[in-house]
């Protein structure tokens, strides 16, 4: 299914389920980017009923419940809604790597330019007198900002378009100028990664968004490569962000609901009534130890000792800078 199509298709179904009466087809047109047409031509007006019955169809088919009918006995056009209590999920309960990836989705539909469509066409619909659900609006707006980069790297991945752009690393002081192919943008430990062919070294490589310096400029046209079949875009950031194979594992006991970029890295989770123990691989214990003490009190190591007096020592040099500090205020 084109990006098109399923842009106008996520739209409908937000349309006509923020509504309490049936819509027309005329007021679908009206409302719906992607149904815009001029309804005094007749070809015109042909195209769009027949794209309108091919979402009808391609919704049923996907199981949404499309109810036909009319808002009053006075209505002789019939109109379209949504039944919600039949759309709606029950509750799922889902486990710490399930919701975090339902996050990593979500962060993506609210930076995505479909959100600012539905709540367009919501505004369309209160115009027109139309009685829309105030429940229906809220997730729709971004919530979630992404680095500048994301946008032009992932359409330029989806187009298969060449892109230049300026990358600074950590130990040069200033940008320099990248060319790549990009195949993929992934989330890694909560930070965006851009994967591709790099043609200046002719291999392939990864850039992490927040270190692109200024624009992401497109070059060529649409098509001009195809990324290797089957690749793994998440397994090839981990294994240059982190290139040392990490053998150890540290266990650590997690409040509810608190850090969950630890919790995408564990490759075991327990549960109790308490919170949750994780199981972390880990190289360096120094290193490891620097990021758990960014959780403060909602992190607690269990085993092993190195780890667990990695960390102490850590918290006893932040006390003891904060008393040096304190102590040269007054």
């Amino acid at each position: 299914m084109s990006r098109t199509r399923t842009e106008r298709l996520v739209n409908l179904v937000i349309c006509l389920l923020s509504t309490r009466r049936f819509l027309t087809a005329v007021q679908i047109a009206a409302t719906v980017p992607g149904y815009e047409h001029d309804p005094h031509d007749v070809r015109d007006h042909e195209a769009f009923q027949r794209k309108f019955e091919r979402d009808k169809a391609e919704l049923r088919e996907l199981g949404v419940p499309l109810e036909t009918g009319t808002a009053s006995a006075f209505d002789f056009e019939p109109g379209y809604r949504i039944a919600r209590r039949q759309y709606a999920l029950p509750e799922i309960p889902l486990e710490p790597a399930e919701a975090a990836a339902v996050g990593i989705a979500a962060r993506l539909w609210q930076h995505a330019g479909l959100a600012a469509a539905a709540s367009s066409g919501l505004a369309k619909l209160r115009a027109a007198g139309v009685d829309v659900d105030p429940q229906a609006t809220l997730g729709l707006e971004p919530m979630v900002t992404v680095d500048p980069a994301f946008a032009p790297l992932t359409a330029a991945a989806r187009d298969r378009r060449e892109v230049v752009f300026d990358y600074r690393v950590p130990d040069r002081d200033e940008p320099s100028g990248r060319r790549l192919q990009p195949w993929g943008v992934v989330c890694w430990r909560g930070r965006w990664y851009v994967v591709g062919h790099d043609l200046d070294r002719a291999a392939a490589r990864c850039f992490r968004l927040s270190r692109v310096v200024g624009a992401v400029r497109t070059v060529g046209p649409p098509g001009a490569y195809e990324p290797p079949a089957e690749v793994d875009l998440i397994s090839y950031v981990a294994r240059s962000s982190d290139p040392v194979e990490r053998t150890g594992r540290a266990r650590v006991f997690v409040a509810p609901g608190r850090a969950a970029g630890l919790r995408r890295w564990a490759v075991e989770t327990t549960s109790d009534s308490t919170g949750d123990q994780l199981v972390l691989p880990y190289a360096d214990p120094e290193a490891l130890a620097g990021q758990l003490v960014g959780y403060g009190p909602d992190v607690r190591v269990l085993d092993p000792p190195e780890v667990r007096e990695a960390v102490i020592q850590r918290l006893k040099e932040t006390v003891a800078r904060h008393d040096v500090v304190a102590g040269g205020a007054r």
